[in-house]
C-alpha cells in the first residue's frame, strides 16, 4: 500500500464555516479526476478539506455527486468549483451536499453579488428551495441553517478583479477570496511563469484585505515551499497541487527509483 489510513478511525468532523471561523493553517487537495475511490483515498490521509473541480478537469454532475458523498464518509468538508459565476451550477453543488462553493472569474462587486445571493435562500439571497441532500445530513435544515452553513469563495485572478478588490471584500455573503495563480500569472503577464512569486504582493493585498474583514484568504500551491510563504502572509485555507499532480509526481518518483537500481552495465 502507498497510503495508510489512521488507525483509530478519527476524521475531520467540524463545518467547513468552523474549519474558516478557526483561523488556523488548513491543508487541502484539488480533486480534478472524476472518482469516488480517488477522493477516499485522499480523505483517508488526512487532508483537512476538499475541492471538486467541476471548473476544469473531468467531472460531469453524476460523478460530482459521488465524489461528494464519499468525502462525507470520513467528514471531510467539502468544496466544490462551480464551472462558472451561473445560479444553477452553484444551487446544485450546494443540493448535492457541498460545504460550500469556489466561484472562478469574479471580476467586481456585482457578480460577487451574483455568486454570494445565490448561495443564500431569501431574504438574504436568490437561492431556490430543494435541499436533497442537505436535508438528510442535517436534522431540521431550514433556509436559516442553510445559510449559515453554506461558503462562499469568490475567485480573485484578474488584473481587473485585483484592481476592483476592496469592492468585492466588502460584498455582503462573500466569506473569503481564493486567489487563482495561475490566471492571475496570465492576466498580468501572459505567462505562466513565477505565478506566485512575481504576484506575492497581490497575495499580500488578498491576505491583509480578508484579515481585516473576518474573511478567509485562499489558494493552490505547487509546492510545500510556496503554501509555507503564503501561510506566512495569512493564507489559511491552501490546496496542495492536484489529485493528477500527485498520482503522476508519485508515479514517476517511483519509476525513477526504481530504473536508477538496475545494475550498470
Amino acid at each position: 500500500m502507498s497510503y495508510t489510513v489512521d488507525p483509530t478511525g478519527s476524521s475531520p468532523q467540524q463545518s467547513l464555516r468552523a474549519l474558516i471561523a478557526e483561523r488556523r493553517p488548513a491543508y487541502g487537495a484539488w480533486c480534478m479526476i472524476p472518482s469516488p475511490l480517488n477522493v477516499e483515498v485522499i480523505a483517508a490521509a488526512g487532508v483537512d478539506w476538499l475541492c471538486i473541480d467541476t471548473q476544469h478537469g473531468l467531472i460531469d454532475q453524476a460523478s460530482m455527486h459521488q465524489m461528494i458523498q464519499a468525502a462525507q464518509v470520513s467528514g471531510t468538508p467539502v468544496i466544490v468549483r462551480v464551472p462558472w459565476n451561473e445560479p444553477s451550477a452553484i444551487m446544485r453543488a450546494l443540493d448535492g451536499g457541498a460545504d460550500g462553493v469556489i466561484v472562478p472569474m469574479v471580476n467586481g462587486a456585482s457578480e460577487a453579488r451574483a455568486a454570494a445571493a445565490a448561495t443564500r435562500f431569501p431574504p438574504d439571497g436568490i437561492r431556490s428551495w430543494g435541499p436533497l441532500r442537505p436535508a438528510m445530513l442535517h436534522a431540521g435544515f431550514s433556509p436559516e441553517l442553510g445559510n449559515e452553513l453554506a461558503v462562499c469563495l469568490v475567485m480573485v485572478e484578474t488584473v481587473q478583479a485585483v484592481a476592483e478588490l476592496d469592492a468585492i471584500l466588502d460584498t455582503a455573503g462573500v466569506d473569503g477570496i481564493f486567489v487563482g495563480p495561475k490566471d492571475l500569472a496570465l492576466s498580468h503577464r501572459g505567462s505562466l511563469t513565477g505565478s506566485i512569486d512575481a504576484d506575492i504582493e497581490t497575495f499580500r493585498l488578498v491576505a491583509d484585505g480578508c484579515r481585516s474583514r473576518g474573511l478567509v484568504a485562499a489558494t493552490i500551491c505547487d509546492t510545500v515551499e510556496q503554501a509555507e510563504r503564503l501561510r506566512a502572509l495569512g493564507f489559511t485555507l491552501l490546496a496542495l497541487q492536484t489529485d493528477a499532480s500527485w498520482l503522476a509526481g508519485t508515479a514517476a518518483a517511483r519509476m525513477e527509483t526504481i530504473r536508477s537500481s538496475e545494475p550498470k552495465t
